[in-house]
């Protein structure tokens, strides 16, 4: 979450004119994250989250968002409702940008999850990818492996950022290319699901959040994608095995990975660690120098490509 776009308090006043939500009370920025422009929204009927939708998200994606956050909420997933308006529709323009009143949801999101959280983290995913397997909607992953090459790109010189990461990403590239698999099961995962994703009340989650990175691709990429961010230590360097473990097993009590998914789970992890490594040294690049916006440190995931890149890699994704 940042803040590019600023809303005019006029036309906040105009937009929620449309809903049975009250009038704006107050509606203030909010700095984390990198993608789009949201706000807390105070009315007289409640607290909200307005976003608008910036940089990788597609307006024509938006109705795939909507459509999944339905089927999921209907399956019983804590995940946050599209308001709608008098119309009947979620998908409004403000400030020339799409834009979408989300429900908010009780919870705090994490830094430092305890072995409990992340046991309960990977239990939701679990249930989320049982939940959303017979959704129809359907999604490319532009952040997946078939365009990673092309961030690198998009990003330029690779070196500005930390000296040597050109060569190191090229290699990895090429590693990843030659070994990608092509036949694992796959369905619309989060592909995000960072411990910012997540809210949570204690060891309880009640809110899986931030779905704009949702897309097609192997729902064990999904779970390395989940364990890259939640089993580490804040630089990178040291993965818990304790928190580790405690996610595996959460995962395992609502969905079975394959055998053939559990072999593939140090590559996936390496192409995940590879994903975040880019979009945030692209970000380092390119986010606009006067945004409301933290941009974060791309180190941390060269590091745990380190870590998935030793041979025993595949310790880390054990389950006893």
């Amino acid at each position: 979450m940042a803040v590019y776009t600023h809303v005019e308090p006029d036309d906040l006043a105009a937009l929620i004119a449309r809903y049975d939500i009250g009038t704006v009370v107050s509606c203030k920025g909010i700095a984390e994250g990198v993608e789009n422009s949201n706000f807390l929204l105070e009315t007289t009927g409640g607290r909200f989250i307005l976003t608008l939708y910036e940089k990788r998200v597609s307006e024509g994606d938006l109705p795939f968002f909507v459509g999944l956050l339905d089927h999921l909420a209907r399956r019983g997933c804590p995940v946050p409702a599209m308001i709608r308006d008098r119309d009947g529709t979620a998908i409004q323009q403000v400030s020339g940008r799409a834009a979408c009143v989300i429900q908010f949801l009780p919870g705090i999101s994490l830094t430092h999850p305890t072995v409990g959280q992340c046991a309960a983290a990977g239990a939701a995913l679990g249930a989320m990818h049982r939940a959303v397997a017979g959704f129809a909607g359907a999604r490319e992953n532009t952040m997946g492996h078939a365009h990673w090459r092309a961030i690198a790109e998009d990003a330029g010189d690779l070196d500005v950022v930390m000296p040597g990461l050109q060569a190191i990403v090229a290699a990895e590239l090429d590693y990843l290319d030659a070994h990608w698999p092509h036949d694992l099961t796959a369905h619309v995962i989060h592909a995000d699901l960072f411990p910012d994703n997540v809210l949570m009340l204690g060891e309880r989650v009640t809110g899986l959040i931030d779905f704009y990175f949702a897309a097609c691709d192997f729902r064990a990429y999904d779970v390395a994608v989940t364990h890259a961010s939640w089993t580490f230590s804040a630089d990178g360097t040291h993965c818990h095995a304790d928190r580790a473990v405690a996610l595996m097993r959460g995962y395992a009590r609502e969905t079975a990975l394959t055998d053939d998914e559990i072999a593939a789970l140090p590559l996936l992890a390496r192409g995940a660690a590879l994903r975040f490594l880019l979009t945030r040294a692209h970000d380092w690049v390119h986010t606009p120098s006067d945004a409301l916006v933290t941009r974060k440190d791309p180190a941390p995931f060269l590091a745990r490509l380190r870590r998935y890149q030793a041979p025993d890699a595949a310790s880390l994704f054990a389950v006893k």
